[in-house]
């Protein structure tokens, strides 16, 4: 049957697919709307588990602190090239997903794929979203942080973010501090608050290299752990993020920053997020 210009337009405008490929499945449905939709929705599915095997390090980071200032949400929504990254569509579908993923209260990235969005779900928006442009995009990242105040930050090119929750605040509003703590973390990328939230196996990978650093260097074998111990804890001083030299005055560690702000201020949790 043929297809005219103004039905291969409607379904364009319906879906956001490329012109040809409208045409195409309009001819292959016979007209019916409802079944060319699902052509082109499997045509993404097609064109999503042909790129399955790709890497996505561009896309873009996105934030949102609860009405109360207390919790944090991030979400990363990557693709293949800095092209699409920058287009205002995928920049604006990463915050209705964010926004959807807050509203529902997911607590992970399959949960939040499973919601409803626009009569299909989240998933199967995203394989439209592939289809339509022709490159694999994928939720990354998704992480909450929660205290007595939650503060966000997102580097300037969007690829980096970073939250963080600070506890002890006394009622105050210490979101500059905040800033200031959550650009260190974009800048120093700590392992951990502090030595006690660094992973077991790290600590023994540290101290094991400090061994063989020292027995490289000729020291008794009799000291080599107390060598180890000793760059371990060079290694507590500028990894971990309370223990670290303040970046904006390096007289002082952040910990001593913080309670400066305010006496026991300090941070219970933070998640960063970069991309690429």
């Amino acid at each position: 049957m043929a297809i005219t210009a103004q039905e291969v337009n409607k379904l364009r405008q319906m879906t956001g697919a490329g012109m040809m490929d409208c045409k195409k499945a309009l001819t292959e449905a016979e007209g019916d709307f409802e079944k060319a939709i699902d052509i082109l929705r499997k045509k993404g599915q097609k064109v999503s588990a042909s790129r399955a095997d790709r890497e996505t390090k561009e896309g873009v980071v996105v934030t949102h602190i609860a009405e109360d200032g207390k919790a944090g949400t991030l979400l990363s929504l990557t693709c293949e090239t800095d092209f699409v990254a920058k287009n205002e569509e995928f920049g604006s579908l990463a915050n209705a997903i964010l926004d959807l993923a807050v509203k529902e209260n997911a607590a992970s990235i399959e949960a939040i794929l499973a919601l409803p969005y626009e009569g299909i779900t989240v998933g199967e928006k995203i394989t439209e979203m592939t289809g339509k442009i022709g490159e694999k995009i994928e939720v990354s990242h998704f992480e909450k942080v929660s205290g007595d105040q939650a503060v966000a930050y997102i580097h300037s090119n969007g690829k980096l973010g970073v939250l963080v929750a600070l506890k002890n605040t006394g009622g105050n509003d210490a979101e500059e501090a905040g800033k200031d703590v959550a650009m260190q973390i974009a800048a120093m990328n700590p392992v951990a608050v502090d030595k006690d939230g660094v992973d077991a196996s790290v600590v023994e990978r540290e101290i094991e290299v400090g061994k063989e650093q020292a027995r490289q260097e000729g020291k008794a074998e009799e000291m080599l752990e107390k060598i180890a111990l000793g760059k371990l804890n060079k290694f507590y001083k500028e990894n971990t993020l309370l223990s670290q030299a303040f970046v904006k005055d390096n007289s002082k560690t952040i910990a001593q920053y913080l309670d400066g702000v305010s006496k026991g201020l300090t941070v219970a949790a933070f998640k960063r997020v970069s991309i690429g």
